[in-house]
């Protein structure tokens, strides 16, 4: 009787592997000024698929609160990081927001007086932003273009926002 018998052993940990590749980052606001209260935090993670890509999802969360009138917004995003280089990031970022903002409105009248009309407002936004930054280590600094923008937007001004991204 001829008996033969190979074993192979390997220890692998996928866990660690998996999140030795994570990378955790965001961004943090604060804006105090002439009336005005702004703060937010959004933070993200990432998995580096390579030294080129990346991807993953994130939350945001602000509160503004201005003369006349106040808002949140929170929801979430998944973003897709390329680095052709490494001086280089592109990104795409898509974002959905719920937003709701109370304030008031204040309506000139013919005879010179005011009327002030409070409004409520809440709904869903969706952008999709495409950029591209400068990298340098952890940090990358930017400008991103939302392309469904539009000029009825309840959450930004202009289509083309700065960013600075980090992670770690």
């Amino acid at each position: 009787i001829l008996y033969s018998a190979i074993l192979f052993s390997q220890e692998t940990n996928v866990e660690t592997r998996f999140w030795d590749n994570v990378s955790i980052g965001g961004g943090i606001g604060l804006n105090v000024g002439n009336g005005i209260f702004s703060a937010s935090i959004s933070p993200s993670a990432v998995y580096n698929f390579n030294q080129y890509v990346s991807a993953g999802p994130g939350l945001h969360f602000s509160y503004q609160d201005g003369r006349d009138f106040n808002s949140t917004l929170y929801g979430g995003s998944f973003i897709v990081l390329a680095n052709p280089i490494p001086q280089i990031q592109l990104s795409a970022d898509l974002e959905q927001l719920r937003y709701n903002i109370n304030g008031e409105n204040f309506i000139a009248l013919s005879n010179g007086s005011f009327v002030n009309l409070p409004f409520e407002e809440s709904g869903w936004n969706t952008a999709l932003f495409l950029g591209a930054g400068f990298r340098a280590g952890p940090a990358v600094l930017g400008l991103r273009y939302n392309v469904l923008f539009n000029d009825n937007d309840n959450i930004y001004a202009t289509a083309w926002a700065p960013f600075v991204r980090v992670f770690f």
